[in-house]
């Protein structure tokens, strides 16, 4: 698939066929995370490839943090069946001492987010499907996955074959709405 065909069509994919990613596939993906921009090049991110269905179903159990998703409306976790039923759940880690910080910006969130936008236009360019889920109990996420303190989880990207294929991408603002031209206007 092309970049911005991509680009384009690349959409939140929360119901996955019964079917194996293939490690080919897979590994592609994973590459393309490597291949990311990093402070200094530091290249903080770290990932757990989970395919395990078990572990899979406890890790969709951890991603409801119910007092979010009670302040949101939800009477259910809407990620929930995205992690169980997905074949392959990465767990997408940063080191926060493998990057730097800037005017209280902490980079390691940057560089993370960078990196988990190419495993997910890499998967989509493979055929494959992803969601970013970021609502989780991050402690015992990382007592299941065997993650040291020192790392931070920064997001869970459940990703197979999509039930649902669609051809377009989700609606999205007109650019004129969102660029400005030399200085910011209202």
């Amino acid at each position: 698939m092309e970049l911005f065909e991509a680009i384009r069509t690349r959409r939140s994919v929360r119901a996955y066929q019964d079917k194996p990613v293939e490690d080919e596939k897979l590994r592609s993906v994973l590459d393309a995370v490597r291949m990311a921009p990093s402070w200094a090049n530091m290249q903080c991110w770290r990932m757990v490839v989970v395919k395990d269905k078990a572990t899979r179903e406890k890790i969709g159990d951890l991603s409801y943090v119910e007092s979010y998703f009670a302040s949101k409306g939800y009477k259910s976790n809407p990620s929930k069946k995205a992690l169980a039923g997905a074949p392959v759940v990465i767990a997408f880690c940063a080191d926060p001492a493998q990057s730097g910080v800037l005017w209280n910006q902490n980079y390691y969130l940057v560089d993370a987010g960078i990196a988990a936008q190419n495993l997910m236009l890499a998967a989509r360019g493979q055929g494959l499907g992803t969601v970013f889920v970021g609502v989780y109990d991050e402690e015992k996420l990382k007592k299941l996955l065997n993650i040291p303190a020192s790392i931070r989880i920064i997001g869970l990207v459940p990703m197979g074959y999509p039930v649902e294929e669609k051809k377009e991408g989700p609606k999205r603002k007109p650019l004129d709405e969102i660029c400005f031209n030399e200085r910011w206007s209202a």
